[in-house]
């Protein structure tokens, strides 16, 4: 081989494709090219080749990091950090003095992110997600990613490569997941706020099981630009925090449209303020105390005096009968606010779970596998350092996808195989249907509740426990969480109270973009639990 001919073949962006891959591929296909079609393909694609080599050879724009960090270093002591950093923001905004915990799906630039998993260890991001530039700019301090389970796969905690969350109520049980540490590091009081991600519950689950605030947005009230994803029309990424003002306030920085980088969201999108300054009162004294001229005055206070509650039946079914009926009682204090609370039925609610599996196994495996965690056929800011890490890590080491991950490959390509996307574009369809069934009793209701989960934080698996009964505490606890990333309406889980001395969460389920309101409601209840006035 002549030097030169090395040479272009070190530059080239791909391999030129010969007659025989094309003869191949041909046969692969069924395709019956002729000799004369085969060769023409072969001229014509040698032009081709040149339109990619040209895209190999620009220079893609990588996103601004618009304030400086160093790396950090690797957290070994405590198991609800990935890594720890110190990355202040702005000298003022919504968020000055917070402290901020980042889940580990999410890119922060010159921090390592392993989203749980071995297959990413060592990847480390060249740019901020979106939220992470919002918090920056409101001015948060991120103090560290959190961990999370592998591949975000799990709403339990005892997944992650680095090891179990444990549940700071009792060290023998889950935080859930997969938003674990994010929960965990909040309960503790080591972070004020953290960005957790939900595509089943996994921000609601560990909020939960720990007893704090988590909400699941509306699907694309917040960017997902940035964020390791899962399957694009279940992604959801969101604010966790003690209260409700404080994840009104999170969620209020991280809103709002990111410039069409991000396919889940909409241009129209609009969303009002969570939370607000009382400028009259700031300028009604030049002697007014600074205290109070720090002090917020939250719409989500604003009170619930007429809304209407309905409390699902469906929801409360199959549910742990101590759970369910803290939940029912917390639901039936919001009378106390002013609020109307009764009954309301809706029989799909109980297929639901049914209805978002063919959508999470087959999509998952379509974008996440298969895609890179791209896929094809969206607009918007696609993360090449990570696709190609993800691309390495499929390509060379699949057997280190968590078991969850492997049933959802084996099942997911099983399907693809014999029946192509048939049940996924049915579920798809049954979603819309499902959808407009409870936007139909959000017509005559504000909110509908129901407990989060379905039963109280379960014991961390030991090596006492079967493989089968191990995959049951992965997913076995998403009855009531999954639906709404189908549907996409904002769900808020809040703290009901304690049974066996363990949190009991109660979900909050609100119209599309109307997240203001399932806050409302939230912090309602969280007035009367707290005897707050």
């Amino acid at each position: 081989m002549s030097e030169k001919t090395q040479e272009l073949q070190k530059s080239s962006a791909i391999a030129r494709i010969s007659e025989e891959d094309i003869n191949l591929i041909s046969e692969d296909l069924r395709l019956k090219l002729t000799r004369e079609e085969a060769s023409a393909i072969y001229e014509f694609c040698g032009e081709t080749c040149k339109s990619y080599q040209r895209v190999y050879e620009l220079v893609a724009p990588t996103p601004e990091v618009k304030y400086p960090r160093t790396p950090g270093y690797r957290e070994t002591e405590d198991s609800s950090w990935y890594y720890r950093c110190d990355i202040k923001g702005a000298e003022n905004g919504l968020l000055k003095g917070k402290t901020v915990a980042i889940k580990d799906n999410v890119s922060v630039a010159g921090v390592p992110m392993m989203n749980g998993s071995k297959l990413l260890e060592g990847f480390v991001p060249d740019r901020d997600a979106t939220v992470v530039t919002r918090i920056l700019d409101a001015g948060g301090r991120i103090t560290g990613k959190s961990v999370c389970e592998d591949m975000c796969f799990s709403g339990s905690s005892f997944t992650a490569s680095s090891g179990p969350v444990r549940n700071p109520y009792d060290a023998t049980r889950t935080t859930g997941g997969s938003s674990s540490g994010s929960a965990s590091l909040l309960v503790r009081k080591k972070v004020d706020v953290a960005i957790g991600g939900d595509q089943g519950g996994s921000i609601r689950i560990p909020a939960s099981w720990c007893g704090i605030v988590g909400l699941k947005p509306t699907y694309g009230l917040v960017p997902y630009t940035g964020i390791m994803p899962i399957e694009m029309t279940y992604d959801h990424v969101g604010p966790m925090a003690r209260t409700v003002e404080d994840c009104a306030t999170l969620l209020e920085v991280i809103a709002w449209y990111d410039s069409g980088n991000n396919p889940r969201q909409f241009p129209v999108m609009t969303h009002p303020p969570y939370s607000q300054l009382d400028e009259e009162e700031l300028c009604r004294s030049s002697t007014v105390s600074a205290v109070v001229k720090n002090r917020r005055f939250f719409k989500v206070n604003d009170g619930i005096k007429g809304k209407k509650i309905g409390l699902l039946t469906e929801g409360f079914i199959g549910v742990e009968e101590d759970l369910a009926g803290i939940v029912r009682q917390a639901a039936l204090t919001l009378k106390e606010a002013g609020a109307e609370v009764s009954d309301v039925s809706l029989p799909i609610h109980s297929d639901d779970v049914a209805i978002w599996t063919p959508v999470d196994f087959e999509g998952t495996y379509q974008m996440t596998i298969k895609g890179n965690g791209h896929g094809y056929g969206w607009k918007g800011a696609y993360d090449l350092p990570l696709q190609e890490a993800l691309t390495g890590a499929f390509d060379l080491r699949p057997f280190d996808c968590p078991l969850p991950v492997k049933i959802v490959m084996i099942f997911a390509e099983y399907m693809q195989r014999n029946y192509q996307n048939k049940f996924y574009s049915k579920a798809q369809n049954l979603i819309q249907h499902l959808t407009m069934e409870y936007n139909r009793i959000l017509k005559d209701y504000d909110v509908i509740v129901m407990p989060t989960s379905s039963g109280k934080p379960i014991k961390l698996p030991t090596r006492a426990n079967f493989i089968g009964e191990t995959l049951k505490l992965v997913l076995g606890m998403i009855k009531n969480t999954a639906p709404f990333n189908a549907t996409g309406h904002p769900a808020l889980s809040v703290n009901a109270g304690l049974s066996e001395g363990l949190p009991c969460g109660m979900m909050i389920v609100g119209r599309m973009f109307d997240d203001l309101t399932v806050l409302q409601v939230a912090r309602a209840f969280e007035k009367i639990r707290d005897g707050a006035n």
